[in-house]
């Protein structure tokens, strides 16, 4: 008879549970007899029972729970808190970090010492879990030689159920129930994967999209789309439900447009997600926008503005009243530089108020406001609300029509600082876009203080930068003819940058302020070209310019300059050598910046 309080064996187990009769029991423990083997491995051997089965009764019996390890069960980067080395020697693989728990997978999960040792490497409550220990070492080997095969993942939700931890917890908080924790959808698990990949990234979207062989999973980093993941076909409709399961929209409307927002909590921290359907001939498009705080730099200094650019645009921001103007396209970080600007003026002393659409981050000492076409709070409706609010200091998102242009020209004009943005390709041709807008030319005058123009350029691989002497055709439309032979820095390519010799971005920044001589210039409705020769004489750099400065310093490559300046060339002469970084020494560039690497990652739009 069984003494009291003896743990059940693995045979009886698996017999109670009706995985396996009493007489393959009894086969099974006389092979045992005759050869010495554990009998799970018999079992198992024979196919009797599976691996996951095995290790769940083996859990079971020791009254902890047990797992099979496979890829999107571990967190990879958790395995660098203990090291491979003591991994191996414990026997023991982190899993995944809720708050301060820590689960483990240990061979031997009953062991004091080995908790307390996992417990003063991580400094976490230690959760141990059951799991075989040739899994382990596997897995251990695997991640710590990096070789983490998402494509091997995807392939074993095709063929089989996967366990699944829930890595993301929408709102109410992160569970604490291992069984919820690690069973679960395969679908679950792949939406998960895509988003801790492109959390870890620093991706600013995801675009899930319908394919005629399944789904294409991209997400974009550094303004640029990448492969993510292939999942494979007839799995396309069951990832478009669960994200908008998360996002919290409609999974029975597929003919419209849908919008949605949601917080996580990913890589330990807070992130809000944007997700946006579209019906689409082969099915619904969804596209995720990251909102990563950490991501956000507010700092000007931060954000890539040369010493004179940035001095000019400071001095534009601290005067008591009139209308500032950050331009550029969609995804050129005018958002980023507004939430800078008034990073830069917020104090308790002073009430600021942001109209947006949509509130993309919030900060605080500062009153943000969302647009909502639905129940009629327009830009313009807002504005003229902000106006009895006792402002000092507004930000609009958008300047979108002749309405919210006025009202943001009176309160410019009133005694308010006003911030905004606008899609123009230079900061001369602001001037114009305003009057297209039909805003008089005296009030225009009289309004604006300055306007900046920008552009995001990605930043040179720290990890693979390497020397480069740029074609003549490179150096001629830089402007930069007397360079040749003058080396300069581009990046090789590496793993770390996912072989695109890029990682980060960094702003470039066209300032324009508005001196008495523009003044009268705007009063008098003088054209773009005649603005644009006036400001370049008083000393402005155009963009392609202080781009060509930029690489001149070592931050970026020449041709990706010309890349994201090539609408805005307009034939004039980029800058001379007599004008260049004059810190910069030919033979060795000055190395990338460390705003290179903390520079704004987002696609902020406007």
């Amino acid at each position: 008879m069984k003494p009291a309080g003896a743990k059940p064996r693995l045979g009886d187990e698996l017999v109670k549970s009706g995985v396996i009769t009493p007489d393959q029991l009894n086969q099974a423990l006389n092979e045992q007899r005759r050869s010495s083997r554990r009998l799970g491995e018999l079992l198992v051997d024979q196919g009797i029972i599976n691996m996951p089965t095995l290790v769940h009764t083996l859990g079971r019996c020791l009254g902890v729970p047990g797992c099979h390890l496979r890829h999107g069960l571990i967190d990879p980067h958790l395995l660098k808190l203990i090291g491979a080395d003591e991994a191996e020697r414990l026997r023991a693989l982190p899993m995944f970090k809720v708050r301060d728990t820590l689960t483990v997978a240990m061979a031997e999960p009953q062991s004091l010492p080995t908790i307390d040792r996992l417990r003063e490497l991580t400094n976490c409550q230690i959760r141990p879990v059951l799991a075989l220990e040739a899994n382990i070492l596997e897995f251990v080997k695997k991640y710590a030689s990096g070789d983490v095969d998402v494509d091997a993942f995807l392939t074993q939700l095709a063929e089989q159920d996967v366990e699944v931890v829930e890595r993301e917890t929408v709102d109410e908080g992160p569970s604490t129930d291992l069984d919820r924790l690690v069973a679960g959808s395969p679908i679950i698990n792949l939406v998960n994967v895509a988003l801790l990949t492109a959390v870890r990234d620093k991706a600013s979207d995801i675009h899930i999209e319908p394919d005629k062989r399944g789904t294409r999973v991209r997400y974009r980093v550094d303004g640029h789309l990448r492969d993510l993941m292939k999942p494979p076909a007839g799995m396309h409709a069951s990832i478009v439900s669960r994200i908008k399961v998360i996002g919290k929209m409609d999974i029975a409307e597929k003919r419209l447009p849908q919008e949605g927002r949601v917080r996580i909590v990913a890589e330990g921290r807070e992130i809000d997600l944007r997700v946006s359907s579209m019906p689409t001939l082969l099915g619904e498009k969804i596209v995720v926008r990251i909102l990563d705080k950490s991501n956000l730099r507010v700092r000007l200094g931060d954000l890539g503005f040369r010493p004179g650019a940035l001095e000019t645009f400071t001095r534009v921001l601290k005067k008591p009243h009139g209308l500032v103007l950050v331009t550029g396209p969609t995804g050129s970080g005018k958002t980023t530089t507004l939430y800078s600007a008034l990073d830069l003026l917020r104090s308790p002393e002073v009430n600021i108020l942001t109209v947006e659409d949509p509130v993309e981050y919030q900060l605080d000492l500062i009153n943000q406001i969302q647009v909502s076409e639905g129940v009629g709070l327009t830009f313009a409706r807002a504005l003229r609300s902000i106006l009895r609010q006792d402002p000092d200091i507004i930000m609009v998102g958008e300047i979108r029509d002749e309405p919210t242009a006025r009202v943001a020209m009176q309160a410019a004009l009133t005694g308010h600082l006003v911030l905004a943005t606008l899609h123009t390709n230079d900061a001369p041709g602001a001037v114009a876009r305003l009057s297209d807008m039909g805003i008089e030319p005296y009030l225009l005058s009289s309004a604006l203080n300055g306007v900046v123009a920008q552009r995001l350029s990605r930043t040179i691989c720290p990890v693979c930068a390497t020397k480069y002497f740029p074609p003549e055709n490179v150096l001629h439309d830089a402007g930069l003819n007397d360079h040749a032979g003058r080396p300069f820095r581009k990046g090789a390519g590496c793993k770390q940058c996912h072989d695109s010799g890029f990682r980060g971005r960094l702003g470039v920044y066209e300032v324009m302020e508005v001196t008495p001589e523009i003044r009268r210039l705007i009063h008098a409705g003088a054209p773009t070209h005649e603005l644009r020769a006036c400001v370049r004489k008083q000393g402005m750099l155009t963009l392609r310019e202080e781009g060509v400065q930029l690489a001149l310093d070592g931050k970026t490559s020449l041709e990706e300059i010309l890349r994201v300046t090539a609408e805005d060339d307009d034939g004039s002469p980029a800058v001379k050598p007599a004008a260049a970084n004059a810190s910069t020494d030919p033979a060795n560039p000055v190395p990338a910046s460390p705003s290179a690497d903390t520079a704004p990652q987002g696609r902020a739009a406007a």
